[in-house]
């Protein structure tokens, strides 16, 4: 069921943000609709209805779709052509779209229906909201979408239970049965529609896949980002680099609004660093880029992650079908419909806003992963790590591996985001010709998903790196004022001596709170164990806020 303590979403077609999508599609936040988009959707039926009523042929009321436009469908069969419509479409392949993918669908179509102009009645609308509250889930195939047209297939495979055909997955005191359509609206007290002109066409005629997964990629994307920052000052601190290399001189001649975020970043999550303080007049003259050009390259990644969020934000709260209904007086006199109402063929549904923004921000976190990972070899390989680490972060050198096959890792899911093509540039006509190009947005999509989530892993694995690194970093010889993090008496290169509270006090405001909270998941490496858990468990706090949860507090006040 949606968690009924969330706070409801509500929807107006008009304000939707990214993270209300996530609200919903994640955390189960109920819907609500405004009473002012209640009435749009009435005012919009009615013109649909007048035209129906004027007799006049239009597409998407009364004739074919695609290649058959120019047939025309008789009254009587009108009811049937919306339903063929949405069983014919429902064509789709691959894997189940995930219980938060087709709720981001559902919510975002929603929005986009009640921004009022595409004709639907308001029962239509209750049904999907209906959907969402009580938590019953389409089941939705994720491939078979060309982005134009909109995800014909994913959307179509959504709307046929309103029909009561298709399939759902409804649960019942946590337990989740995948039942037929019409079983799924019993189980929620609900009738099965018949769809009146237009329904189909609008149902399915739009991005909500796209935009769906684009929205839950920005949040995804900026909290992945503020990791990634923090991971990397927490790199710098404990390879004893410079932090000099994010004073706001150097970048405020250069005022990139991204690269001027991440260098702001390094210096709240470093300050008030006794690591940093103890070597600041060491004898290095430059870091590797890798640790001196953070704000640049990391900055970029926040620069294409917002460009995306641009985009979406404006999608979420557009008309998105096609055709779509407007007032006679607000439209051009070519446009079909009557006196009052005036129905236009348009490409609203094509998704090449999202495609290429999508495909700029897979190149940007594909990227950030790049970065991290050659910050992880810093920390690991014996030929450019500091002395104070031992190879690998392996307290006994030869006899142990330590985290040198976690870099592999990271490496191996670098060359995945690296060989992963840029959908958005392929295109294949469709139609009998009449859909000649067309952007494979959800493709675009799904690829950007793919790629943030091995980054994620990467950035995981620099965390966890670097807060092994932090339990050396009172070995080292140029910071004498940091001796008392460890025991040396006991032993001078084994990190299992280090005293945590210590190393924390000693590192920066966010990066001593980030090596705290990695130590949750990570205790000092003794002997070889298992990784990948550790791991996961990082990436998973990454995901889910936890690290938000000790970073932002330090970040705020760069946002105010």
């Amino acid at each position: 069921m949606t968690d009924a303590d969330s706070a409801p979403v509500e929807l107006d077609g008009r304000s939707l943000t990214p993270e209300d999508v996530v609200a919903v599609a994640r955390d189960g936040a109920p819907v609500t609709i405004t009473e002012g988009a209640r009435e749009r959707v009435r005012v919009s039926r009615e013109r649909v209805e007048d035209v129906i009523e004027s007799g006049e042929a239009v597409y998407g009321l009364n004739t074919g779709f695609g290649e058959l436009v120019d047939e025309r469908i008789p009254p009587d069969q009108i009811e049937r052509l919306q339903t063929n419509l949405l069983r014919s479409h429902a064509a789709g392949a691959g894997r189940a779209c995930t219980r938060e993918e087709v709720r981001a669908m559902m919510v975002s179509r929603v929005n986009a229906l009640v921004a009022g102009y595409s004709g639907v009645r308001e029962v239509l609308v209750d049904h999907l909201v209906a959907l969402l509250n009580e938590d019953v889930q389409p089941v939705v195939r994720s491939r078979g979408s060309l982005g134009a047209s909109g995800d014909l297939a994913p959307l179509a495979h959504l709307s046929l239970v309103l029909i009561g055909e298709g399939e759902a997955i409804i649960r019942d005191d946590e337990e989740s049965m995948r039942v037929a359509g019409d079983v799924a609206l019993e189980a929620v007290g609900l009738e099965p529609l018949s769809l009146a002109p237009k329904e189909g066409l609008a149902l399915i005629n739009g991005t909500q896949l796209t935009v769906g997964l684009a929205a839950m990629l920005v949040v995804d994307g900026e909290r992945l980002l503020r990791a990634a920052d923090a991971a990397g000052a927490l790199t710098t601190e404990v390879t004893l680099g410079t932090t000099a290399t994010s004073d706001a001189a150097i970048h405020d001649v250069r005022p990139h609004a991204g690269q001027q975020r991440s260098a702001a970043a390094v210096r709240a999550l470093t300050a008030d660093s006794d690591v940093v303080e103890a070597h600041r007049n060491c004898d290095r003259v430059q870091d590797a880029y890798s640790l001196r050009c953070l704000p640049q390259v990391h900055g970029a990644v926040h620069d294409a992650v917002a460009h995306l969020r641009e985009a979406v934000t404006v999608e979420l709260n557009s008309a998105t079908d096609n055709p779509l209904v407007f007032s006679a007086a607000d439209a051009d006199d070519r446009a079909s419909g009557t006196d009052r109402a005036a129905v236009i063929s348009g490409g609203n549904f094509h998704g090449q806003p999202l495609a290429l923004r999508l495909e700029y921000a897979r190149l940007a976190l594909t990227d950030l992963g790049a970065i991290a990972e050659r910050r992880i070899d810093r920390i690991l390989n014996p030929n450019l790590q500091e002395d104070h680490l031992p190879p690998f972060l392996a307290p006994e050198s030869g006899l142990q591996s330590g985290y040198m096959i976690a870099q592999y890792t990271a490496a191996a899911l670098l060359n995945e985001c690296r060989s992963i093509g840029a959908a958005s540039s392929d295109n294949t006509p469709v139609s009998g010709g009449q859909e000649d190009h067309v952007s494979m947005s959800s493709q675009s999509a799904l690829n950007a998903r793919r790629v943030l989530e091995n980054v994620r892993r990467i950035v995981a694995t620099e965390a966890v790196c670097a807060t092994q690194a932090a339990d050396y970093v009172g070995n080292a010889e140029d910071v004498d004022v940091l001796a008392p993090i460890v025991d040396r008496a006991a032993t001078a290169d084994r990190a299992a001596t280090a005293d945590r509270a210590a190393t924390a006090a000693a590192l920066g405001n966010g990066t001593g709170a980030l090596y705290e909270h990695v130590g949750k998941f990570v205790p000092p490496l003794e002997d070889d164990r298992v990784l990948d858990a550790e791991l996961d468990a990082v990436a998973d706090a990454i995901a889910s806020g936890g690290i938000d949860s000790v970073v932002v507090p330090v970040l705020e006040p760069l946002d105010e």
